[in-house]
């Protein structure tokens, strides 16, 4: 019988427009070794209210190893270069660098959706595509905005800002977000049409593979997936609102998102 690889744990925070959630996750088997702690984004989400509630969530876990997290927004160099859906103070935020003064060991910092985008790929809907190093990927997170991750060949593509493009004369993610259903009191169809319109204009520029959707919505898939009619093939998340935590921890294995204090994860 052979050895058991040990866990690797890492802290995954996943921190969104509406809230933060974390957990402890095994890197080895993409999986929560812990309960996950959920706090509401702060309002407004400036980085001093927003470290607040990140403090107080590594507090609670007692925690001082390697930290993974997913952020709405690009980031380039450990810094902040854009944040939609949270406070413009955050631009330019040396933010991997903050990280690090929470942990002793590794830290990692990536896009949030990115982040769902690895779990999903190496743990979830994708990963027949990922074990076989094949094929052209999107992933779609729907909630605050529109989230998106390209993977080609199994490799990520990142800091790719589809929900910003223009669609019915605004940006994408105004039109078609998870949560512009719940704040203009769409029914399913309506809105599951208004993401398909969303799918068909990608459709025009990308020619994926495989479109796997995420984001709390995903729970839903039900409900609106018979309105979804791209030519490629459309699935929902499998690790639902998990993926997002998870994939922040497996930011770790990503060198270009990494930085090392002391020690390793």
């Amino acid at each position: 019988m052979g050895k058991t690889k040990p866990v690797k744990k890492v802290l995954g925070i996943d921190i969104g427009g509406a809230s933060i959630k974390a957990a402890i996750v095994d890197l080895h088997r993409g999986a929560l070794l812990s309960p996950v702690q959920v706090r509401p984004t702060p309002r407004p989400a400036t980085p001093s209210l927003t470290w607040e509630t990140i403090i107080d969530i590594v507090h609670t876990f007692g925690w001082n190893r390697a930290i993974g997290c997913g952020f709405p927004g690009v980031i380039r160099n450990g810094r902040v270069c854009s944040a939609a859906n949270l406070h413009p103070e955050w631009i330019d935020y040396p933010i991997t660098e903050a990280f690090t003064k929470l942990s002793r060991a590794s830290v990692a910092v990536l896009n949030d959706a990115d982040a769902a985008g690895l779990a999903e790929m190496q743990f979830g809907a994708g990963r027949s595509l990922y074990r076989r190093r094949e094929g052209l990927a999107l992933i779609f997170t729907l909630g605050t905005g529109i989230g998106s991750a390209l993977f080609y060949r199994g490799v990520l593509i990142p800091n790719l800002e589809l929900g910003h493009l223009e669609l019915a004369g605004k940006e994408a993610e105004k039109y078609a977000a998870a949560v512009v259903r719940v704040k203009e009191n769409l029914g399913w169809k309506a809105w599951g049409n208004r993401v398909d319109e969303y799918l068909a204009a990608i459709e025009k520029i990308i020619s994926p593979d495989l479109i796997i959707i995420g984001g709390g919505v995903s729970a839903s898939w039900e409900k609106f997936a018979p309105y979804l009619h791209p030519r490629s093939p459309v699935v929902p998340a499998q690790l639902k609102n998990d993926a997002g935590i998870i994939g922040a921890a497996l930011g770790l294995t990503i060198p270009e998102f990494t930085m090392t204090r002391r020690g390793n994860p």
